[in-house]
């Protein structure tokens, strides 16, 4: 079946050997290259994959081989899709840590083949660094050309018909954000400085965009009318079912571990433990009902695994304990709000000892390692 992206070497020529974080297309490129390979069904214009083989990609498909890589509502992913497939953007709106990137990644790299076309949101984004900008040595030189033209991501995806991320948009000034207003309504960017063909860039088939907007933040509710109406707006929940969440956990701390030179297994009860106390410190258990200002996200619990059993390995050459989680908690509580340590000290000190089992005992045991 022809498409628009019509090579399978789309992506880039990556070596994963030594990278921290290879993109989503060059850690599972061997599934999706199958996933391509076996694709009889129809795409949509400019897409990769067809729907049903981007939805198995993410969601996963045991009897094709292919692993689940997004833990949360299938139906998420079916109306994220179709949204992609239509002339509006797609927002995804969560709590931090809820896989919001992840899964903008994870889309991206089934519908358009590379994940890599990025813009990251910040008070310090620039129209430039989403549209494009010039290299000023042969603008100098040459004047205003498409050779001295720098294209940005969002150029880039529109001349060549992927998906552009747009991670954490409600962090850019107001004026920025409204910078989007014209690419996803009329499909075309203006280069004033051009003339001719040159001058006018048009969306290609496959075109679109994916935004994440974090709720924590102050400037979620700041963007305008105007720039919401061309997006559909997708909520990510916090995982609710303690078994899936620790198997996420394992899964992912232990991929962090083995890539870090840690040979010792984890502990099985340790995570436990630090599940159960990142979903107690979220949501507020027990009579007093602590709940730190901190997001405790799933994505925060991996970290803290990862930290554990890097703090086990490397200076006592053993699996972490309960005691590596109180040391490293330490720094996860306190980043928002000072109260929050003396939160997480009266959790260890009132309702450790009210759970079953020697992890929570060393847990217990092990409050004096809190700061302060």
């Amino acid at each position: 079946m022809s498409d628009n992206n019509s090579t399978d070497s789309d992506g880039p020529g990556i070596d994963a050997a030594d990278l921290q974080r290879p993109p989503a297309e060059v850690r599972h490129a061997d599934e999706l290259n199958r996933l391509r390979a076996t694709d009889t069904g129809a795409r949509p214009p400019g897409w990769w994959l067809s729907m049903d083989a981007a939805r198995r990609f993410i969601v996963g498909d045991e009897a094709g081989g292919i692993s689940r890589k997004f833990v949360g509502d299938p139906s998420l992913i079916d109306r994220s899709l179709v949204t992609l497939a239509t002339s509006r953007g797609l927002m995804l709106v969560g709590e931090p840590g809820t896989a919001k990137s992840l899964l903008s990644e994870l889309i991206a790299a089934a519908v358009s083949g590379v994940s890599t076309l990025t813009v990251q949101g910040g008070a310090a984004t620039t129209e430039d660094q989403i549209k494009y900008s010039w290299n000023y040595a042969l603008l100098v030189s040459e004047g205003p050309s498409p050779r001295s033209l720098v294209p940005a991501p969002m150029l880039r995806g529109m001349a060549e018909g992927r998906v552009v991320r747009f991670e954490e948009i409600t962090r850019c000034p107001l004026e920025v954000q409204d910078s989007m207003l014209s690419l996803l309504s009329e499909r075309v960017l203006a280069v004033p400085e051009l003339t001719g063909r040159d001058g006018m860039v048009f969306a290609r088939d496959g075109f679109n965009v994916i935004a994440t907007a974090n709720t924590r933040d102050r400037g979620v509710n700041e963007m305008s009318a105007a720039l919401k109406r061309r997006f559909n707006f997708e909520t990510v929940f916090p995982i609710s079912d303690f078994k899936t969440e620790l198997a996420l956990v394992e899964q992912e701390a232990g991929a962090l571990l083995r890539r870090s030179g840690v040979e010792a297994p984890q502990r099985r009860d340790v995570l436990e433990v630090l599940v159960h106390a990142f979903r107690d410190l979220r949501g507020g258990s027990g009579r007093d009902g602590e709940r730190l200002s901190t997001v405790m996200s799933t994505a925060e619990a991996v970290s803290v695994a990862h930290a554990v059993g890097l703090r086990g390995w490397f200076l006592r050459r053993e699996p972490g304990a309960p005691a590596d989680i109180v040391a490293c908690l330490a720094g996860t509580a306190a980043k928002d709000d000072a109260e929050d340590l003396a939160r997480l000290r009266r959790y260890l000190e009132q309702q450790a000892p009210r759970r079953s089992g020697s992890a929570w005992s060393e847990l217990h045991g092990a409050r004096y390692l809190l700061p302060g």
